[in-house]
């Protein structure tokens, strides 16, 4: 078998694109647990607390970045990970937000801080350790600040699941990049490290975007046991998920 790179003819300014895109992921969250062999893109993940977050009436998210609870106590994952993936292990969500005066601010964290401890572990399969939430902006009557929106603030995804600078969708190519699409839940592949699928020596890894409805770690399940089932010589099989919610309405 052989390593599946297309580069797509890309020039100077297509590298440096592409370059812009894999930054954009931000980290490669562990998805589940060791033996889960998935990744979620910190990009990913953010836009659908986003997206969560906009359920917390009196509150608006700004700054939020998810990162290892316990980096020491991480383990080891049972496939070749992607690269500078974190090793799995329990996940700390540390966010920004602006209040309003309606009520006490500790309430209102709280509520915030449960919205997003339900969206990461319920919708995506993120295992959440600690919710850190910190208050930087007071919101006015009109529930804007005077100072503007809090730093970090982003609209969430689109009804494409995902930002056009941060993912690359592409047709399915080849034997696994084909079997991994015609798994309900899949949404397309993406090419964001080089390939939707890059194949080494008894290890296969694809990347791809989830349809709205389906959960993310139950889709990357499925397609690791598609793969492992179906491809010749039953290679581990990884999972890169680079959008979420794709087809949402709305």
């Amino acid at each position: 078998m052989t390593t599946a790179y297309n580069p797509d003819g890309l020039g100077t300014g297509g590298w440096t694109a592409a370059v812009r895109q894999q930054l954009g992921l931000g980290r490669l969250l562990p998805l589940g647990g060791p033996r889960d062999g998935a990744w979620l893109s910190e990009r990913a993940a953010a836009d659908e607390l986003r997206l969560a977050a906009t359920e917390v009436t009196g509150a608006v998210l700004g700054r939020l970045r998810l990162s290892l609870a316990d980096p020491e106590g991480a383990g080891r994952p049972a496939v070749p990970p992607p690269p500078s993936a974190l090793p799995p292990g329990p996940l700390r969500i540390d966010g920004e937000f602006a209040a309003g005066p309606a009520e006490p601010l500790p309430a209102v964290a709280e509520r915030l801080r449960e919205v997003l401890f339900a969206g990461a572990t319920k919708r995506l399969g993120l295992r959440v350790a600690e919710v850190d939430l910190r208050v930087t902006a007071l919101l006015g009557p009109s529930g804007k600040s005077a100072a503007g929106p809090p730093a970090g603030t982003a609209a969430p995804a689109g009804p494409d699941g995902g930002r056009p600078d941060a993912v690359r969708a592409a047709a399915p190519e080849g034997e696994p990049e084909s079997l991994a699409s015609a798994v309900p839940g899949v949404a397309y592949p993406t090419r964001t490290l080089g390939g939707a699928a890059v194949i080494t020596a008894g290890h296969v890894r694809v990347e791809l975007a989830t349809a709205a409805g389906h959960r993310p770690l139950e889709v990357a399940r499925a397609v690791r046991a598609r793969l492992a089932a179906a491809l010749p010589g039953a290679p581990s099989v990884a999972v890169l998920v680079t959008a979420v919610g794709v087809g949402r309405e709305g």
